[in-house]
């Protein structure tokens, strides 16, 4: 009773306010028009809320204080008419107040309202005024408020006008009232009016004196790099995202070009932030493992057996370094994101728990509606409670989302962060257990993994719940008879087990082999300019497209795997609903409609999460592989400086290197794997330096000299630190301020020429000049299109090799400090001769830097520009890009997959009309029924039904009556459109997998043709991690992501169709509501999708320098640590990833955006209908069988929409990938491959080189490369090339090999014109050494012979004859791996692989460019003189940069200024007192 009369009390107090009958308290519907109640509560008060709601989140709009006070006409009127308003609603509260009528609470509630809301929203208008807005008209969310109060003013005036007393002038008051209320909606049209008026005036409408005069005047926007997103906004603000409009607007009109135009970071989620927290908390858990360490080992020997195996290594150092190993990354993680990630779940909760409180208080709903005299105040309830309910769990969900967003980047740049430190710390020896690839998939894919790890964690726990819950209300519908059913689900699982077990079998071997293919594209990309020169494409063609064939074979098996999951997932609800209903009457029940929709409908829901949860733990257990993976690189042992050098002085204080009895190891002398088999197939061993005394006194210049891999670069990286002492003492003073490197392999940063010089120091212009002529840079410069502000590109892949090894120089020269090898002894004043060590085939020779060098070019010489940023597509997709596609998945197919989809939701459409159809018969029989059809809501109507809530057998009646044969009917036909439905599924889920498989085909087949075919200019001016992005992760989109998103796009595209024919034939008067709220989503989504493909685009484009960033600093690790320049390159890895967090954080802030708005539809779609079946229930004029079914469609539309949105601007995300490929598939320079003339197989037969008048510039505007260049090489002629840099000497070999084509003149080949020769025919019949050794990871004899044209006693010969039979013979013969890029071999080495390959060849002119220069003397001789032998009467051209090489040369050659300055034997040419040649003795 008591409940009873607390229930009673909102209804005695709507009575009261409303002056109406208990039992009907709020009457909506009065003598044919809304009552005066509902009009001013509903229509009014709630309108002015709203108004005042939205309003106030304006009032935070950040302002600028140098706002012109004049405002425009728009401004002006808006703001008078909202402060008349005010105004008016004032003077009409003292009237009411003075009448003192019948309905004086609701006049005072409602003006009071009123009052409120246009004064708030009068001040909003005063803050825009002084906000970015004020160029604008202003939010178009306010001509909505405007609008608002439309209908309630309508009602007004229309009661004042039947009412008589306000037309009659005996009531002066009354009058007055209606002229207020006229006024008000007078008041309205001026405000919507005042949208049509400027809002601001041009700039040319001052008159101004001067310059000066304007400054003022012109307020300058907020660049939005400078903005901070979400900082210092209000509560409202952030519920709504209304801090993000600004950002949006950009979008709109197309400002989001750069990464720089995105709103800063919240100062919380910086990474520097974000780096300092984490750090804290991983030394809170060191110093708890020291503790717990510490407490096990007290008074055991470990420290002294630790000391006496680690030499000098500190006890307490080694062990806080083996702590830090063992702290787990999980934990760390758990300890500083933990607590707040899980209180995130208790909003999860209660979202799912209002979400569940929806469906119930629907239900209540239509049992109101079922009920004919019910009170309308019981239906009112339940609509204000669904509405609240809604709205409600729509903000949850949404924090939800976004806060687990915000964590989830948290821990992307704590991760990061974290490998790219560890990467900064650990030894050379422990990071040579993975490949440079492997260590950035830690920081990509594994990071990723982990991080999608924090957006399903509770997805495990709710799941399982929902699953319970279904059951549950399951057993109360049909009791026992459920566990039919939920057998088969049950037996269905080892399926499941089954099918997941293969697609992650599928996965990881389609994995493997993407990556295998992503190498060797790597690798490929690398020495495509090899790759060229030999003429290898059609062999490394079919290389990939057989990696990538066994790579689609298991990408076939994944989406047919798939397509089963589907068919699967689609039939088993009809097989569960079918054997539920038999078990249920062989239990001796009855089966009614109200069991079979009820039971549907609950399958259903027990479909979801069965189906979802192995997907979620699939993804659990990939985040946990990925979690031990990076695990296992942060455990690698560090590099220990304070332990390895010496802390104590020697005693002559000017010794700045000594080492005594020092010996050195590429592997630690405690590694478990240091015996055993290296990962190259070389021999087992290590390389060691033995009991090395060297002092160097400070001033000295030394000079390390040796064979071909004895060690001399071993013994720099000894002094540098990246060996592993393994005893002795090493002392290097001043180790802390660093000191310069200059590797034989240059390292080069993508930067500019100054930024590589300075590294980081400040710029001191005098000593900055006398480094460059030191280096002898500055001729270098003078060719450089920008001097030295030229970016030389990604590894310094503008410049040729000598510049790249000067550049380096100059870098370390900078740095006031020198640390060379060289093979020139004429050189040497002081000499240290290395001894033979202990080697083997693991050594990695790193000879120091060439000094004899004399002259060297760019590759492209002075024709290349800066390389510039990757360009960003702007504006929506090209129709060309959706047509490509098409094409590519083949217009057949692609037909085909839209017919199995229109038959899918055509079937699924006439079979839940069967049902509508079914209850409308049955109804009109008197059966048993519910009320509500097919949908996921009509599960709960039998918990607020009257009706028992368990099932009670009809013990007095056969369940196989006369209705058994009318429901077998009924039945029977569902049950066939139920099939028919799952066989069209099936068919479109495996065309639909048939077609991926074909465009994922052609599109990486018609890329990798056009890249091949490229030409060098493309290479050399687009980064090659811009290019194998195309290989790697757009074409894992095409294959993967893009079909998953399109079919959901599909699938909504038909399922919206379907829905709005069902409901226009059911229920057409449920579209009305729907016009507006549709105009409204296509201008929000529409709003979105500008700002959504943008950001998309610039998060890819951010996230690229990221990776290779850290790919960079892996490659010139020991130049990093040797100068000292750790922390340095950590803030820089800090600065790009921000960058690239900041656009992820807008692009998520975006999509939450979007979400609520879509939200606030769903809710006001609920709402609308919750109201509309409450007016219908007072007409009394529906069919339940039609009114439900599109009652149930449209309570859905809300999700199908904001489904369809979604997966369409993901579609449009996916299809960049297409875009990107297109482009290089179509737009990029390509060769011209055929040839005119028809040469026989043996040209050319005699050698003949002829150049006449041959003219090329790189690209117009610039000088010419070659300029007029005439010359003739007789057959079997040797001919030397000599010059400066930017002579044109590389440009004689990149126009005999067609790597460029001549702008006039023509190039004979024994007379033929090779601009008409077939160009794979023209580069076959020559050959060359390039100056940079490239070899490809793979086997000696295939880096000689890839195309298996030589026997095995050939290519050993040649070996022989380049000296390098006995190291081939130690790696393991001819099939023995070379290594990543030939890492196994020294560079040296190398170059006598490159030369062995020019004696396999059976050309007759070769083509030599400096083929020893990383050799020793005495090795130099003996090449030369194999050269000599074995090319004697073959047509040589050799480029000279060492002049020894070619004083031999029958004739030489001397270009200047890509002319020839000189042309006669070297002995003609030294007789000549002015000869150029003379000059570069």
């Amino acid at each position: 009773m008591g409940g009873s009369v607390a229930a009673d009390i909102p209804s005695d107090i709507i009575s009261d306010l409303c002056h109406a009958d208990k039992d009907n308290p709020f009457p909506v519907w009065q003598n044919g028009t809304l009552s005066p109640c509902f009009n001013q509560l509903i229509c009014g008060c709630l309108a002015h809320a709203f108004t005042a709601v939205i309003s106030a989140c304006y009032l935070s709009v950040p302002r600028f204080s140098n706002t012109p006070l004049s405002l425009a006409v728009g401004w002006n009127l808006r703001a008078a008419s909202a402060l008349l308003l005010v105004l008016l609603f004032i003077t009409d509260l003292v009237l009411a107040l003075q009448l003192q009528q019948q309905a004086i609470y609701l006049d005072v509630l409602t003006n009071g309202c009123g009052i409120i809301a246009w004064l708030v929203h009068f001040m909003a208008v005063l803050s825009l005024q002084r906000s970015g807005y004020r160029m604008t008209r202003g939010p178009l969310l306010f001509v909505v408020l405007a609008v608002l109060p439309v209908p309630n003013l309508a009602f007004t005036i229309a009661a004042y006008i039947q009412d008589g007393d306000h037309l009659n002038t005996e009531h002066p008051w009354q009058v007055v009232r209606l002229a207020l209320t006229v006024a008000r909606a007078a008041l309205i049209l001026v405000y919507l009016l005042a949208f049509i008026f400027p809002c601001y005036k041009l700039q040319g409408e001052s008159l101004l004196i001067n310059a000066d005069d304007a400054a003022p005047l012109i307020t300058p926007e907020p660049c939005g790099g400078e903005m901070v997103a979400e900082d210092g906004c209000s509560c409202l603000s952030r519920l709504l995202y209304l801090w993000l409009n600004l950002q949006l607007k950009q979008g709109q009109r197309g400002e989001l070009e750069r990464p720089s135009d995105v709103f800063q970071l919240p100062r919380k989620l910086r990474t520097k932030a974000i780096t300092q927290r984490f750090g804290q908390f991983w030394a809170q858990c060191l110093h708890e493992k020291a503790l717990r360490t510490s407490e096990h080992l007290h008074g055991n020997a470990r420290q002294d057996q630790q000391e006496s195996l680690c030499g000098k290594v500190q006890p307490e150092e080694l062990s806080e370094e083996r702590d830090r190993q063992e702290v787990k990354l999980l934990w760390v993680l758990h300890k500083a994101f933990g607590p707040r990630y899980y209180f995130l779940g208790v909003l999860k909760l209660l979202a799912s728990l209002l979400a569940f409180a929806g469906p119930l208080l629907l239900s209540a709903l239509v049992d109101f509606m079922e009920t004919e005299g019910a009170p309308l105040s019981r239906g009112v309830w339940c609509a204000v409670g669904l509405f609240l309910s809604t709205f409600l769990a729509a903000f949850l969900r949404n924090v939800f989302v976004f806060e687990v967003s915000k964590v989830a980047l948290e821990a992307r740049a704590a991760v990061v962060s974290t490998i790219y430190a560890k990467a900064l710390q650990v030894s050379g020896s422990a990071l040579a257990q993975f490949n440079m690839g492997e260590v950035v998939n830690f920081m990509s894919t594994d990071t990723d993994r982990l991080v999608n790890f924090f957006r399903s964690f509770h997805e495990v726990w709710s799941l399982p719940f929902q699953f319970a819950l279904a059951l549950y209300l399951l057993y109360l519908q049909v009791g026992v008879a459920f566990l039919g059913g939920l057998g088969v689900a049950i037996l269905l699982v080892p399926l499941n087990k089954f099918l997941a077990a293969r697609i992650l079998e599928n996965n990881k071997h389609m994995l493997a082999h993407k990556d295998s293919r992503v190498k060797l594209m790597t690798e490929v990309l690398f020495g495509i300019r090899v790759l060229k020169f030999y003429n290898w494409e059609q062999h490394f063609t079919q290389k990939i497209n057989e990696s990538r064939k066994k790579e689609l074979s298991h990408l076939k098996s994944l989406k047919y795997l798939d397509a089963v999951c589907v068919y699967t997932w689609a039939a088993l609800p009809v097989v569960i609903s079918i054997l539920t209903f038999i078990t249920y009457v062989l239990l001796g029940n009855s089966l009614t409609a109200a069991k079979v929709f009820t039971t549907l409908a609950l399958v259903g829901m027990l479909i979801l999460p069965l189906n979802s949860f192995p997907w979620v733990l699939n993804g659990t257990l990939e985040a946990k592989v990925s979690l031990d993976r990076i695990q296992q690189f942060l455990v690698l042992h560090n590099q220990d400086f304070t332990a390895y050098y010496s802390q104590a002085s020697p005693e002559d204080p000017l010794t700045v290197v000594q080492m005594t009895q020092a010996s050195f190891s590429w592997k630690r002398t405690d590694d478990p794997q240091s015996d055993s088999q290296v990962e190259d197939g070389s021999a087992s061993g290590s390389l060691y330096l033995n009991n090395l005394n060297l002092s160097v006194r400070k001033g000295s210049l030394v000079v390390v000299v040796g064979k071909v891999g004895c060690g001399k670069s071993s013994l720099l990286a000894a002094i540098t630190g990246e060996l592993n002492r393994c005893g002795g003492i090493v002392h290097v003073q001043g180790r802390e301020q660093g000191f310069g490197l200059a590797a034989q392999e240059p390292w080069i940063q993508h930067a500019s020429v100054r930024d590589n010089i300075l590294f980081g120091t400040d710029f001191d212009s005098g000593f900055y000049q006398t480094v460059l002529e030191a280096c002898a840079l500055t001729d270098d410069l003078n060719i450089l299109p920008d001097g030295d502000r030229t970016e030389v590109g990604e590894n310094g892949v503008t410049l040729s090799g000598g510049q790249k090894s000067r550049l380096a120089l100059a870098r370390a020269v900078y740095m006031v400090s020198r640390m060379l090898n060289t093979h020139y002894i004429s050189l040497c004043h002081l000499k240290s001769v290395p001894n033979d060590s202990k080697k083997d085939s693991k050594v990695k020779e790193k000879d120091g830097a060439n000094q004899g060098e004399l002259t060297s070019e760019p590759v492209s010489e002075e024709g290349l520009t800066t390389m510039g940023e990757e360009q960003k597509q702007t504006g929506g997709l090209a129709m060309t890009v959706y047509q490509s596609y098409w094409r590519a998945v083949g217009g057949c197919t692609a037909m085909s997959v839209l017919i199995s989809l229109f038959l899918m939701q055509g079937s699924k459409n006439v079979s839940d009309w069967w049902l509508s159809y079914w209850i409308s018969n049955l109804k009109a029989n008197g059966s048993e029924l519910v009320s509500l059809t097919a949908g996921s809501l009509s599960s709960t109507v039998l918990l607020f039904s009257e009706r028992p809530m368990f099932p009670v057998p009809l013990r007095h009646s056969s369940p196989f009556g006369n209705m058994s044969s009318e429901l077998k009917f009924y039945m029977t036909v569902y049950g066939s459109l139920a099939a028919a439905n799952t066989v069209f599924t099936a068919a479109r889920a495996f065309l639909f997998a048939y077609g991926a498989i074909c465009a994922a085909t052609v599109i990486h087949k018609r890329l990798l043709d056009s890249v091949l075919k490229a030409t060098m200019i493309f290479f050399d001016t687009t980064p090659l991690g811009r290019v194998l992005n195309r290989f790697s992760s757009d074409v894992y989109t095409i294959d993967d992501s893009l079909p998953f998103v399109l079919n959901i796009l599909l699938a909504n595209v038909f399922g919206l169709l379907g829905m709005l024919v069902v409901m226009s034939y059911g229920l057409p008067w449920v579209l009305l509501p729907l016009v507006p709220l549709g105009a409204l989503y296509y201008q929000t989504q529409r709003f979105y999708r500008h700002s959504s493909r943008e950001l998309k685009r610039l998060c890819s484009l951010t996230l690229s320098p990221v990776y290779s960033h850290f790919s960079e600093t892996l490659s010139g690790l020991a130049t990093v640590r040797a100068s000292g320049h750790a922390a340095r390159f950590e803030e820089e890895n800090e600065r790009r990833l921000d960058q690239n967090q900041r656009c992820l954080f807008i692009s998520n802030a975006a999509m939450q955006w979007l979400d609520i708005r879509l939200q606030m539809i769903g809710v006001s779609v609920v709402t609308g209908i919750s109201i509309i079946a409450v007016i219908e229930h007072q007409i009394r004029s529906i069919d339940p069988g039609l009114v439900g079914l599109a009652l149930s469609y449209a309570l859905s539309i809300t999700n199908l929409l904001s489904g369809l949105i979604f997966s369409f601007t993901q579609t449009e995300m996916q299809l960049v990938s297409v875009e990107r490929t297109e482009e290089y598939s179509t737009s990029i320079p390509l060769e011209p491959q055929s040839g005119s003339t028809v040469v026989p197989p043996s040209w050319p037969e005699h050698g003949r080189v002829e150049f006449d008048g041959a003219v090329l510039a790189y690209r117009p505007g610039l000088p010419n490369a070659l300029d007029g260049v005439s010359f003739v090489v007789m057959p079997g002629e040797r001919v030397g090339i000599v010059g400066r840099t930017g002579s044109g000497k590389s440009t004689l070999f990149l126009t005999l090999f067609r790597m460029v084509e001549l702008n006039q003149g023509q190039i004979l080949l024994d007379g033929e014109d090779i601009s008409r020769v077939g160009l794979s025919q023209l580069r076959s019949k020559l050959a060359i050494i390039p100056q940079d050794p490239f070899l490809f990871s793979s086997s000696v004899r295939e880096n000689l012979d890839p195309s298996g044209c030589h026997l095995d006693h050939r290519i050993l010969d040649a070996l022989e004859q380049c000296h390098l039979g006995d190291v081939v013979r130690r790696m393991g013969g001819l099939d023995a791996e070379v290594g990543e890029r030939g890492k196994s071999l020294s560079l040296g080495q190398r170059q006598l692989v490159c030369l062995a390959r020019a004696l396999l060849t059976e050309a007759n002119v070769l083509c030599i460019d400096e083929a020893t220069a990383s050799v020793d003397h005495k090795t130099d001789m003996l090449l030369q003189k194999t050269i000599r032998e074995r090319f004697k009467d073959k047509t040589v051209l050799t480029i000279a940069h060492r002049l020894n090489t070619i004083m031999d040369s029958d004739r030489v050659l001397v270009m200047h200024a890509g002319k020839v300055a000189e042309f006669d034997s070297p002995a003609a040419l030294c007789k000549k007192t002015d000869s150029c040649y003379i000059l570069l003795l």
